[in-house]
């Protein structure tokens, strides 16, 4: 069975990534809490929105992020079950493909270059199974969706929801 798996919000955790950089910047505090059920930049003051848009398209951006718990582990358990693929919108922000890359053979150096789609659209996938936290690349998906649970997506319905990575393995392993 193949299975797709995408990297931010899933594997990576951009989301607290982005927190950090405002409140380095602004002295702020804001807090995961906030933010619940928006993008990050919808939290912050209209003047300084732009600026967490563009976090994004800075060099270094997706070299910094830590794993979301338990992705390592599990995802190695997945790889001996599945024909497992990386597969992110990476051409949004073409800067990133080198640093994705990169942080992929550090954090998950089973998982081999072959098995890493870095695309623009997610329509063109073709398999049995893609976690995704984007309910968008979900519904055009004809195999299994699970929505990987993130900050901004907890109020949104109508796919198989795992809340971490140790459900993920619940239910796939």
């Amino acid at each position: 069975m193949t299975l797709f798996v995408d990297m931010d919000e899933v594997i990576a955790d951009t989301y607290w990534a982005h927190i950090e950089l405002y409140n380095q910047e602004f002295g702020e505090q804001l807090t995961l809490e906030e933010c619940y059920g928006k993008e990050v930049w919808q939290c912050v003051p209209q003047e300084r929105q732009e600026s967490v848009r563009k976090h994004a398209t800075r060099n270094g951006f997706f070299s910094m992020l830590k794993p979301i718990e338990g992705s390592q582990q599990i995802l190695e358990q997945l790889v001996k079950h599945y024909d497992l693929y990386i597969a992110s919108a990476a051409m949004q922000y073409p800067n990133s493909l080198k640093e994705k890359s990169d942080w992929l053979d550090d954090f998950f150096p089973f998982i081999n270059w072959k098995n890493r789609i870095l695309c623009g659209d997610k329509h063109i996938l073709k398999g049995d199974i893609l976690i995704d936290d984007r309910s968008y690349n979900l519904k055009n998906f004809n195999g299994r969706s699970l929505l990987f649970t993130s900050p901004h997506n907890v109020h949104s319905n109508g796919f198989e929801r795992v809340n971490s990575w140790h459900e993920v393995a619940g239910k796939l392993i």
